[in-house]
């Protein structure tokens, strides 16, 4: 333990797959993690979550509870695998990436293979990011041309001008995503599950006809949809 963050060890779990004992990385937490058994109440404080989202990744293969009387309990290898949860979540990473990192992990045999494994993941995630920031960047330019060459009067934009018309909920979502929201930090602010808030950002991302939710805000901001 150093500059105040902890870690679980040895850093193991159960594959929930095959049952055998895997390997996780070693994952700093900014704070000493509860005792177990653990709540659900208490891991979703823990990790700044909703029960929602702790059901999600449950139905998603990615954590497991038990019962304990009429209680949803989870033990130490849980927490590990949920602060690996969140990092992968924190950098936008979608959950089927995550669910095949919790596979590829299954094959290594020490905490250091899996730290390369995650580092591996992280790496092809920031070459997605840097993609996608220089597809923003060139349609960001394809738009500000458009714009300079449009006569249209002020208070007179069209439709397609003014954007499509998004519900309350999305215009709530967009307006996050603009403020540099990640989709987990979406869901904890709006009260939605991962699931719901990634059927948001994908409605959003079609009504303004963009590839991804980087082109997305890049979109809505030019077209004035939003406060930036």
């Amino acid at each position: 333990m150093s500059n105040g963050t902890h870690h679980l060890q040895p850093i193991t779990s159960v594959s929930i797959q095959t049952g055998k004992q895997m390997f996780l990385p070693d994952i700093a937490l900014s704070r000493t993690p509860p005792k177990e058994p653990v709540a659900i109440a208490e891991m979703a404080e823990f990790f700044n979550v909703t029960h929602r989202t702790l059901h999600f990744y449950e139905e998603k293969g990615l954590l497991t509870a038990r019962r304990m009387g009429l209680m949803r309990v989870y033990g130490r290898d849980e927490i590990a695998r949920m602060a690996l949860i969140n990092v992968c979540r924190e950098v936008g990473m979608p959950i089927s990436v995550i669910q095949d990192l919790f596979e590829t992990l299954e094959t290594a045999t020490s905490t250091s293979e899996a730290n390369l494994i995650l580092e591996e993941t992280l790496l092809a995630r920031r070459r997605e990011l840097a993609a996608n920031l220089s597809t923003v960047h060139r349609q960001l330019q394809q738009l500000n041309a458009l714009l300079e060459h449009e006569d249209a009067e002020p208070g007179r934009l069209s439709t397609e001008q003014r954007g499509p018309n998004l519900s309350e909920m999305e215009a709530r979502c967009l307006q996050l995503m603009v403020e540099g929201y990640t989709s987990i930090r979406i869901g904890r602010t709006l009260e939605l599950r991962t699931d719901e808030v990634a059927a948001l950002e994908t409605s959003i991302i079609n009504k303004l006809e963009a590839q991804n939710r980087f082109q997305a805000v890049a979109k809505a901001v030019l077209l004035g949809m939003v406060a930036n």
